[in-house]
């Protein structure tokens, strides 16, 4: 069904959260409709009842729409072609009049074969060194032999048994597929729901799809796909078969290699822009140098011709250096609402106090260039929004320090504080450095030291800054706990 319009569909079935793998195959379909001005439909793929799970089909879509990734027609929208869901459009009886039509015509049979009778077939061939396969054994049966109502039934078709099945596909070229090596396939199951390709070619052709751009595993079911076209008649659509994403081992991505779905993207802290822009570049370029695209360019520059044949390899580091440069490049209330966001989906354990815009627009600014995800900031500020600071005694002293001195060191940076005035970052640290000068210390001891003891933490936003954020009064306070904490440590030691 080739439109002067496009028309493109994501078809996923629910049976999990989404694996990035196909939602980069949807990005693909929705990039290559909008280029072209036409639709993008999502269709749910239902017919396997038994692995369905409760939730995907919300967990599908919202992780299309997280990504920016907007459709004409589907589930939650409808549209002149639905029903959206393939157990709603089974009901309407589609696909059992078009299996009437396939058995009429001779294109399809009645198989009563057991599935003991299956398993041990794929036994033979297995010890034989045959690929495993339908036999045919009910094709050539008197159809009062096969129509026996104690035994479950099914449809298959009767792939031609001669010649070749050929095809283009828009991103591998001409193929071309022996008949004789394709088995006849079920199309209508014992529980009388369609099969994906039987479904998969009705639904498609009903609603008018012009092209298909799915991912190469149904390479091998091209050739049943085009022989159900032609043997209902029907025009097939213009295919292209996108490459799988791979691991950096070079094996098909898999959860044994971490995160694979977008949920699990979103919860460590990704941004939107960045997954979008990174998963486009998994097997398609615009040249060998442009990495950074935006929703506006994406859209502009795709072809599905320029997307590669090759197998795409997922690295986490360049994900996380462009997760990075997106942060960096944000506008500050955009990354203060990103960060309020993901804290609202994914709350973060250690904040006792909830953040308040006034201090997240003091701090984010100090440590938009130190975090790579936005996983990473909550531990990194949680000293601001926490009713009160933890940490081992021992922390404070640095290197070549001890506790003696350190407390020394601590109460003499109290005076220093106290007559700070006004408290600001560059004060601060002038008259600390000073400090650090007279004590005959270096400064990163005495830093180090005050660190811990306003933040509890090794790592934070810059120090001075931070202690003018943290306030005055709140540091002396600090400061004070940190020197009766060295106190009980010095008396236990």
């Amino acid at each position: 069904m080739n439109n002067t319009t496009p028309r493109t569909r994501f078809a996923p079935s629910p049976t999990g959260e989404p694996h990035v793998g196909n939602i980069r195959t949807a990005i693909f379909a929705w990039l290559f409709a909008k280029a072209n001005n036409g639709s993008f439909i999502i269709r749910i793929e239902d017919t396997d009842q038994a692995r369905l799970v409760e939730g995907a089909i919300d967990s599908i879509l919202q992780s299309l729409s997280w990504l920016g990734i907007n459709w004409d027609e589907g589930p939650d929208k409808g549209g002149k072609y639905g029903p959206y869901m393939q157990s709603e459009r089974q009901k309407l009886g589609i696909y059992s009049r078009a299996v009437e039509t396939l058995l009429k015509n001779g294109k399809a049979y009645y198989c009563s074969c057991s599935s003991e009778r299956l398993d041990q077939l794929r036994k033979t061939q297995s010890k034989a060194g045959k690929p495993p396969g339908y036999d045919g054994y009910c094709r050539n049966k008197d159809e009062k032999q096969v129509l026996d109502e104690s035994v479950q039934q099914v449809v298959r078709f009767a792939m031609p048994q001669l010649g070749v099945t050929k095809v283009t596909d828009t991103i591998r070229g001409n193929i071309e597929f022996e008949n004789s090596l394709i088995d006849d396939f079920v199309i209508l199951k014992s529980d009388g729901f369609p099969t994906y390709h039987l479904a998969n070619v009705v639904d498609d052709n009903a609603m008018e799809i012009s092209h298909v751009i799915r991912a190469e595993e149904w390479l091998p079911s091209l050739p049943r796909h085009i022989n159900l076209y032609k043997a209902l008649e029907l025009e097939p659509p213009i295919f292209a078969h996108v490459p799988i994403i791979l691991a950096s081992d070079r094996t098909k991505l898999s959860k044994r290699h971490g995160a694979t779905s977008i949920k699990e993207f979103r919860s460590n802290g990704y941004l939107p822009s960045a997954m979008l822009n990174f998963l486009c570049l998994l097997g398609w370029s615009l040249d060998d140098k442009t990495e950074i695209f935006s929703e506006k360019e994406l859209i502009n520059y795709f072809s599905i011709e320029r997307v590669s044949k090759s197998s795409a390899v997922f690295d986490n580091q360049k994900l996380e250096w462009m997760n990075g440069y997106y942060i960096r490049e944000s506008d500050i209330s955009d990354l203060i609402s990103n960060l309020l966001n993901y804290w609202d989906d994914f709350p973060v354990e250690t904040f006792d106090i909830e953040p308040t815009t006034a201090k997240l627009e003091a701090v984010v600014p100090l440590i938009q260039d130190r975090i790579k995800t936005l996983q990473e900031a909550g531990p990194m500020i949680n000293f601001l929004f926490s009713k009160g600071i933890s940490y081992d005694a021992e922390l404070l002293i640095q290197k070549k320090m001890d506790c003696k001195s350190t407390i020394g060191a601590l109460n003499e940076t109290l005076r220093v504080i106290e007559k700070t005035d006004p408290f600001k970052a560059s004060n601060i640290e002038d008259s600390l450095r000073l400090l650090a000068d007279r004590l005959s210390i270096k400064p990163g001891q005495l830093f180090g030291t005050l660190r811990i003891a306003t933040t509890g933490q090794r790592v934070s936003p810059p120090l001075f800054e931070s202690l003018e954020i943290i306030g005055k009064d709140t540091t002396i306070e600090s400061i004070n706990l940190a020197v009766q904490k060295l106190n009980t440590y010095g008396d236990v030691n």
